[in-house]
């Protein structure tokens, strides 16, 4: 028998023009994560990882511990948001990634995190 986690991930994304500099190719945008755990176990994020994408092509990867500084756990039926950011040379790029996860009984697994769009406001129709 294998267990099955649903751990939906939804993204909500901003552009920071107080912080960006178009002149300079530099375009901040900020993103909240939700996480949900729809699973029977209690589960914990213990890694991340992106692929973040900008207009001209350029991939950046990034790889690290937890998110903002936190490994949460999710008990069954909660959830976990947080809001980080990422700079960009183009006003437009695309995002995705998974989180790396273990369970309750130890078992390790990844959560996809669904591919989304960075972009100023009104440049996409």
């Amino acid at each position: 028998m294998s267990l099955s986690f649903e751990i939906p991930v939804s993204v909500e994304t901003f552009y920071v023009a107080a912080q960006s500099d178009p002149a300079n190719n530099r375009y901040v945008f900020a993103y909240t994560i939700t996480i949900k755990n729809h699973s029977v176990e209690t589960v914990q994020l213990l890694k991340r990882y992106w692929l973040i994408t900008d207009a001209n092509g350029k991939e950046t990867e990034v790889h690290g511990d937890g998110v903002v500084g936190e490994q949460p756990q999710l008990a069954p039926g909660s959830s976990y948001s947080y809001t980080s950011g990422a700079v960009l040379e183009t006003p437009v790029g695309t995002m995705q990634g998974h989180y790396e996860m273990t369970s309750q009984s130890q078992l390790s697994f990844k959560a996809a995190i669904p591919l989304f769009r960075l972009a100023i406001p009104n440049i996409l129709n």
